[in-house]
């Protein structure tokens, strides 16, 4: 039984204040032991950009409605001929006292197509966290 799901997709990338897009690679993973959580690491040319850790069942919320408040924003988005999932993410304040903004847009049926692979590993409904080693870790790290 496969216990992790790893998909690379081609994303755009628009940082800052301009409205320019520009192609990043998203290396996104799943892992059972981590059931509600998955990863998406952002690179160009071989650099690693920016690692990020979404819940999975917000980023299936994304692509129906806006969601989320915090760090991470989603909602899906409409292109004419595509449907796209537009992910807000906010990093370090800066000097001026604003934020560290990037926007990345997905295809949706991409993002889709990852989401099933990983019900595949864990349904929706059936994540399970052992609490004791959840405890555990939480405590080593002090």
């Amino acid at each position: 039984m496969n216990t992790a799901v790893h998909q690379t997709l081609v994303v755009q990338l628009q940082a800052g204040d301009t409205a320019d897009r520009f192609p990043v690679l998203a290396h996104l993973g799943y892992e059972a032991a981590d059931p509600f959580a998955l990863t998406v690491v952002f690179s160009h040319d071989g650099r690693v950009l920016a690692r990020w850790v979404l819940d999975r069942e917000m980023l299936t919320e994304g692509l129906t409605r806006a969601v989320g408040v915090g760090d991470v924003r989603l909602r899906p988005k409409s292109r004419g001929m595509w449907d796209e999932l537009r992910i807000e993410l906010l990093g370090d304040h800066r000097a001026d006292g604003d934020r560290h903004r990037a926007v990345v847009f997905v295809w949706t049926a991409a993002v889709e197509s990852f989401l099933r692979e990983t019900h595949s590993v864990v349904r929706p409904g059936r994540e399970r966290v052992c609490v004791d080693d959840f405890l555990a870790e939480l405590t080593a790290e002090g």
